[in-house]
């Protein structure tokens, strides 16, 4: 038992068990990356339904590839390196037909009709446009010295996540208003532990570029299962097309819930932008389960439309802040594991957050690249945390 906190120290090891059902969810969830367009629309209907159209099934419209370390700002603890791969549909258009999707999806409109009645009934909404963001990610926390071997009781303990998320997104104009919002949904899943590779991701990074390697990982979270729902809505001026043309600004307004053993939380937050043809979503954010909800948006398809639409893409660039306010009730890489003894800190209730960054957006050949760049400050999020904590963000986005 850990004599300071009264629990038993992680093993590491890794549990067949565990490792099977991790295996499983993947396998599980392979289905959900397959589009679903062609097998769907030619399939038979039961008697009384309509076969599936393209504008019903699942087709990916783009992705975004995220790195953020905190090697950006010159130093090597707390959040230490997060990435995330997220992949986004095509607009889904007319009445959601949930058995049009591939069944991971199905499963989760099903879940989000329990879970959330308003949020399902609006989905044939005609002021509505709505799509389905899946993501990949992994998350990484240390303690501050990388040479102890020993469990280092005042400061954070070692941490890794590994995960895959599915958001679905609503952008919703209601007539007449001169604001639009999106809502978001997102379910997380995935482990906490050593089957999150974290150990074995940051030791091959700082082999290949020369650093030291961190030596207590032996002390990191045990293996349990995550989750989360995150239920989220931003709001901003309303506007038409893929971005605003000419010089602008505006503001964005955000509020959200994020219940699990990942993270339990409430924020708040607004961002400001500022530049050349704004694209017309709803910011830019770093990291974290439940976060990259890139909105629907028709608009994209414009950009190869001949001639040119009004209403299609454009080249531009701004510069953005963004400040955030949050409630925290649980943090799995601050309070340790949930279902398991584990080493924990003393995790601050109120935690603030800014970040600046510059973005711009170009077409090539055809295809939309944005590409965003932020560095973000955090305040202290537990009592033993001797100072606040920064990192860098890079994300680059594709339009296939």
């Amino acid at each position: 038992m850990n004599p300071v906190f009264g629990r038993s120290e992680p093993t590491g090891r890794y549990p067949r068990r565990e490792i099977t059902y991790c295996l499983a969810a993947l396998l599980l969830s392979a289905p959900m990356l397959a589009p679903a367009g062609e097998h769907a629309s030619e399939s038979v209907p039961t008697i009384g339904q309509e076969p599936c159209t393209p504008e019903q099934t699942l087709r990916w419209r783009g992705g975004t590839l995220r790195l953020e370390n905190d090697l950006f700002v010159g130093s090597d603890r707390n959040y230490t390196n997060g990435v995330a791969l997220a992949l986004v549909s095509h607009d889904l258009e007319g009445r959601l037909r949930p058995d049009c999707l591939p069944l991971p999806l199905e499963l989760y409109s099903r879940f989000i009709a329990w879970a959330d009645p308003g949020f399902r009934r609006s989905a044939g909404d005609a002021a509505a446009s709505q799509n389905v963001v899946v993501r990949i990610g992994q998350a990484m926390y240390t303690p501050a010295d990388n040479e102890r071997t020993e469990l280092i009781r005042d400061d954070r303990p070692y941490a890794g996540l590994l995960y895959m998320g599915l958001a679905w997104n609503r952008r919703t104009h209601p007539p007449g208003a001169g604001y639009e919002m999106l809502d978001t949904r997102e379910l997380t899943l995935g482990v906490i532990g050593p089957l999150s590779l974290a150990e074995q991701s940051q030791h091959l990074v700082h082999r290949v570029r020369g650093f030291e390697c961190f030596r207590g990982w032996d002390h990191q979270l045990r293996n349990e299962p995550a989750f989360q729902l995150v239920m989220e809505r931003k709001f901003k001026p309303w506007a038409d097309g893929a971005v605003q043309p000419g010089w602008r600004g505006d503001a964005i307004g955000s509020h959200a819930l994020r219940l699990g053993n990942i993270e339990t939380a409430a924020n708040v937050g607004i961002e400001f932008r500022a530049g050349w043809n704004l694209p017309n979503d709803f910011g830019s954010y770093p990291t974290r389960p439940g976060a990259e909800n890139r909105p629907p948006s028709f608009a994209s398809a414009l950009r190869t439309t001949q001639p040119q639409s009004a209403a299609a893409p454009r080249p531009g660039a701004h510069v953005f802040a963004n400040l955030e306010a949050k409630a925290v009730a649980w943090d799995f890489s601050l309070d340790g594991n949930l279902f398991r003894s584990s080493h924990h800190v003393s995790r601050r209730p109120w935690v603030a957050q800014a970040a600046i960054g510059i973005s711009g957006q170009w077409l090539v050949a055809g295809r939309g690249i944005r590409l965003a760049l932020m560095r973000v400050w955090r305040t202290r999020e537990f009592d033993e945390q001797l100072e606040r904590h920064a990192f860098g963000s890079i994300a680059l986005s594709l339009e296939f």
